[in-house]
């Protein structure tokens, strides 16, 4: 009995300090599972604090965290999420955007109390804000009666969060307070290229040379080349218009205003008709469906508002058509060119322009040419000119003869009579249809 005794004693205690050692071990387990979760959580944080654009506002090498994995607009949309608009209202608080959240108190001492309004749009007033770091932006705040409602807001925000590129308007922050919405944007010193094309009140700038002109349809192309062929996934515009294109201190121009930016949509179920009158594409107001093609429609009225400095809600269509229709082709395009241009630019130039503009409004979607067609042939077109001016030749018209000896694209090439109308738009026949 004793040796029996003595052997339960030492498989009791065996078992005990197996039983201590093997929960000791779990619990370690857990903690260092625990440990690892905290130390992913911080690097996670850490990442999201990174400035959007590192390298300048320039620049678009450095993207936000929002560009890896973030959901569609379209995804968020249907979910109606607004959870990343919320939370502690601690300044500058980094949302999973990747976006800067401010303060409502900073934004109203930057602003002077909002009384620096730069001017009105759909969304609402403008003001230019100076903020305590010394960088001046500019703040878009949503009006109550505004005809974008929060869903637009959102929209822009997560969308401007993953999009990065020099042809875009850079948001710098958000802010959602007080039953306020506010967008936050970089400065754009020049304004909107409409206040360069027409007279509005408060803002008086010289009439842009024919150059600007051209520099600044390349850019908004790249623009939105970058939004239908860069973007992932590719993103429609739906409101290209003059006073949504901005320009920066180095007369760069920047596509803004991404509040009814959407994922291309073919569904004929589709809501409300979107858009402003005049830069409207006929077949999405017939079929209710939007594409890439609704904005090479757009852009194609924004080229002949450079060329002809008409507003589009002014009759500028009848205008561009009566010119188109001349049976005869005695009159080119230079013919309702700008007279505020005072007949300075290059005839056979404007009249490629033009040509390429009314490719852009064929009221047949697929006959218009992508983006990534345009920003090609109005590459061109500037190295063209470049070329010329490299010979000497800046204030010389380059006769037909002259401009053979460039090799084009096919899409840009001309017949003899750059004034004929239906054989400057026949020679782009070639361009292929997306």
């Amino acid at each position: 009995m004793k040796g029996v005794s003595w052997g339960l004693i030492i498989g009791v205690t065996i078992g005990v300090v197996i039983g201590v050692l093997l929960a000791a071990a779990a619990l370690l387990c857990i903690r260092f599972r625990k440990r690892r979760a905290q130390i992913g959580s911080s690097s996670s944080r850490r990442a999201s604090t990174i400035p959007i654009r590192a390298n300048g506002v320039d620049t678009c090498t450095e993207l936000s965290d929002s560009t890896a994995g973030q959901e569609s607009p379209k995804f968020a949309e249907e979910k109606g999420t607004s959870s990343w608009l919320e939370g502690p209202k601690r300044k500058n608080l980094v949302s999973v955007s990747g976006i800067l959240k401010y303060c409502y108190k900073d934004l109203q001492k930057a602003t002077s109390n909002f009384t620096t309004l730069l001017g009105q749009g759909a969304f609402g007033p403008v003001y230019k804000a100076q903020m305590s770091t010394g960088e001046t932006v500019a703040v878009k705040v949503l009006a109550t009666n505004s005809k974008q409602g929060e869903k637009e807001f959102q929209t822009e925000v997560l969308l401007l969060g993953r999009l990065h590129h020099r042809n875009l308007v850079n948001l710098v922050g958000y802010c959602s307070e007080k039953g306020q919405h506010m967008l936050i944007y970089e400065y754009m010193t020049n304004g909107s290229l409409a206040s360069h094309l027409y007279t509005i009140a408060g803002e008086k700038h010289e009439a842009l040379s024919w150059d600007w002109r051209i520099n600044i349809a390349l850019d908004v192309a790249r623009g939105l080349e970058y939004l239908h062929d860069g973007a992932v996934p590719s993103v429609v515009h739906r409101d290209i218009k003059s006073s949504n294109i901005l320009l920066d201190r180095s007369m760069r121009a920047r596509v803004a205003d991404f509040g009814l930016s959407r994922e291309e949509m073919v569904s004929h179920h589709a809501s409300n008709i979107r858009g402003t009158y005049g830069y409207l594409d006929p077949e999405y107001v017939s079929s209710r469906s939007f594409t890439k093609k609704s904005d090479v429609y757009s852009y194609g009225i924004l080229v002949f508002e450079l060329i002809t400095g008409r507003n589009p809600q002014q009759g500028l269509m009848e205008y561009v058509e009566l010119a188109a229709i001349d049976a005869e082709g005695k009159v080119g395009w230079e013919e309702i060119a700008d007279s505020r241009l005072d007949g300075i630019f290059d005839v056979q130039e404007l009249n490629k322009v033009a040509a390429l503009a009314y490719k852009c409004i064929s009221r047949i979607s697929r006959k218009r040419p992508s983006m990534r067609d345009m920003v090609q042939a109005l590459t061109h077109v500037v190295k063209a000119r470049h070329s010329k001016k490299h010979r000497g030749k800046r204030s010389l018209p380059v006769t037909v003869e002259e401009e053979s000896t460039d090799q084009e694209p096919s899409y840009l090439q001309t017949s003899d009579s750059e004034h004929h109308r239906g054989e400057s738009i026949d020679s782009l026949s070639d361009l292929p249809d997306v």
